[in-house]
C-alpha cells in the first residue's frame, strides 16, 4: 500500500514538476540532452528507492540533485578534468534552499535561451514547445500546422546552435527584452493551448500546463509589463475560467454553447477584465489584447443567446487584419456564421479550402460539418465529421465527433 502510495505520488510529481526539474538541469548541466536523460534517470532512481527510503521532504529538490549527479557522472566520461572540476564545483554550490527562487525561475530563463535571436523564430517555437512544455515532437508539429519530420530538424539544429554559441541561460538585460518578446509570448500562447485543449488523451482540459502557462505570464507581467503581455494573461484567464465547464463527469466535451454557465469562475473572469483594461489603456490594441476582448465577450455573457456576435466579429476583423492567418480566418468564419447564420459562415470557410495547412486541421472540418448539419446537409456533415474524426488523437473530441456522426446517421423521426 505504501508503495503505491508513492508511485501515485510520483506520477502526480512528474505531472507537475518534471517541466521545472529539466529546466533546473539545463542551467547546471548546461546540455539539453544531458539534462533530458538525467531527469528520467532521477524519476527512474526515485520510483526504486523511495519505497524502501520514503518520501524526501522536498521531492523536487531530491530530483534535481540526483538528475545532477546523474549527469555530471554522464560527463565524468566523456570531457577532460578541466571540464569536470568546474562541473563538481557547481555540485557543491547547489542548495535547494537558496536555489528555490532560481529553480520557480527556470522555466522563464528556459523560454528566453530558446528564444534567442540568432534563432529563426520556428525554431524558438518548435524547441522550447519540446523542451519545455513536454510537448511530443508530433504534438509540437500538431500546433505549429507543420510537418514532424520538419519541426524534428529544426528541433536538433537549434540546441545544436546554442551549445555551439553557448547561448547564456538566462533572463537578458531589460534593454534585450523587446526583441524576444514576441517569440516568448508565442510560446506561452501555444503552450497554454495544450493546456487548454489537449491534443491527444483522455483530458480537455490538462490543467497543470495551463497554470503554468498562466504563471509565467504572470511572471512576464512583473517583468515587462508590456500591453500584450497583459493582454495574453488576460486571455489564459478567460479561457481557464471556464475549465469546470468544459467536460462532463465521464470525460465527454461541452460544448461553449452548453456549458453551465454558473461553474464559470466568475472571480477569475473579474482578475481577467482587469488585465484587460490595463491591456486595452495602449492603442492600437495588439493581437492577445484582441483575443482577450473576444474571450471577454464569451466570459462576461449571460447565456449563449446573448452574446454579442456583432461585437465578436468586428474584433476578428480587427485581428484579421494583423494575423492575416488561415486560423483566424477559421475563427472568423465562424463567428461569421452566428451572427448572419450558417450559410454565410460556410462560404467563408470554403474560401479556405486552397490553404494546405488547414486540411490537417481538424477543427476546420468539425466546423465545416457544424454549419452543414444546422443547414440539414447531412451527407455533407458526415463526410466533413468523418474528416476531423480521422485527424484529432483526443479521446473526449473524438466521442463527440462520434455521437454528431451517430445523430446524423440515426433515421430521421
Amino acid at each position: 500500500m505504501l508503495a503505491m502510495t508513492l508511485q501515485q505520488q510520483l506520477d502526480e510529481l512528474y505531472q507537475t514538476e518534471s517541466r521545472r526539474v529539466q529546466a533546473t538541469l539545463i542551467r547546471l548541466l548546461g546540455d539539453f540532452e544531458l539534462a533530458e536523460e538525467a531527469m528520467q534517470e532521477a524519476f527512474f532512481a526515485a520510483l526504486h528507492q523511495w519505497p524502501e527510503e520514503g518520501l524526501p521532504d522536498n521531492p523536487t529538490a531530491w530530483l534535481i540533485r540526483t538528475g545532477q549527479r546523474r549527469g555530471i557522472d554522464q560527463i565524468r566520461k566523456r570531457q577532460t578534468a578541466r571540464k569536470y572540476q568546474h562541473l563538481a564545483d557547481a555540485e557543491e554550490a547547489f542548495d535547494p534552499e537558496q536555489d528555490h527562487d532560481a529553480i520557480s525561475d527556470d522555466m522563464l530563463r528556459l523560454i528566453f535561451t530558446c528564444c534567442h535571436p540568432s534563432l529563426t523564430q520556428e525554431a524558438q517555437l518548435a524547441l522550447t514547445l519540446r523542451e519545455m512544455c513536454g510537448l511530443t515532437t508530433e504534438q509540437v508539429a500538431s500546433a505549429l500546422l507543420q510537418k514532424t519530420t520538419t519541426v524534428a530538424q529544426r528541433i536538433v539544429r537549434a540546441k545544436n546552435k546554442i551549445r555551439a554559441a553557448g547561448i547564456p541561460y538566462e533572463v537578458p538585460e531589460r534593454k534585450e527584452l523587446p526583441e524576444r518578446l514576441g517569440s516568448v509570448l508565442k510560446v506561452v500562447y501555444l503552450m497554454f493551448n495544450e493546456g487548454y485543449s489537449g491534443s491527444d488523451g483522455e483530458q480537455v482540459v490538462k490543467v497543470d500546463l495551463a497554470e503554468e502557462a498562466i504563471r509565467l505570464a504572470g511572471q512576464l507581467a512583473d517583468l515587462l509589463p508590456d500591453s500584450e503581455v497583459c493582454g495574453l494573461l488576460a486571455l489564459m484567464l478567460f479561457h481557464d475560467a471556464r475549465k469546470a465547464a468544459r467536460q462532463d463527469d465521464h470525460g465527454d466535451l461541452i460544448t461553449l454553447e452548453d456549458q453551465d454557465r454558473s461553474l464559470w469562475d466568475a472571480e477569475q473572469i473579474a482578475i481577467g477584465r482587469q488585465w484587460l483594461n490595463r491591456a486595452a489603456a495602449a492603442t492600437p490594441a495588439g493581437p492577445y489584447t484582441l483575443q482577450a476582448a473576444i474571450a471577454a465577450a464569451h466570459a462576461e455573457s449571460g447565456d449563449a443567446d446573448h452574446t454579442d456576435w456583432h461585437q465578436i466579429v468586428a474584433l476578428y476583423e480587427a485581428l484579421y487584419q494583423q494575423i492575416p492567418s488561415p486560423v483566424i480566418a477559421l475563427n472568423r468564419a465562424v463567428a461569421v456564421a452566428m451572427r448572419d447564420g450558417p450559410a454565410t459562415g460556410l462560404a467563408l470557410l470554403d474560401q479556405l479550402e486552397s490553404q494546405k495547412a488547414i486540411q490537417a486541421y481538424y477543427l476546420y472540418h468539425a466546423a465545416r460539418a457544424d454549419l452543414h448539419r444546422r443547414l440539414g446537409n447531412h451527407k455533407e456533415a458526415i463526410s466533413a465529421y468523418e474528416r476531423a474524426l480521422a485527424l484529432t488523437q483526443q479521446g473526449p473530441e473524438q466521442r463527440f465527433l462520434n455521437r454528431r456522426l451517430s445523430q446524423l446517421s440515426s433515421p430521421q423521426l
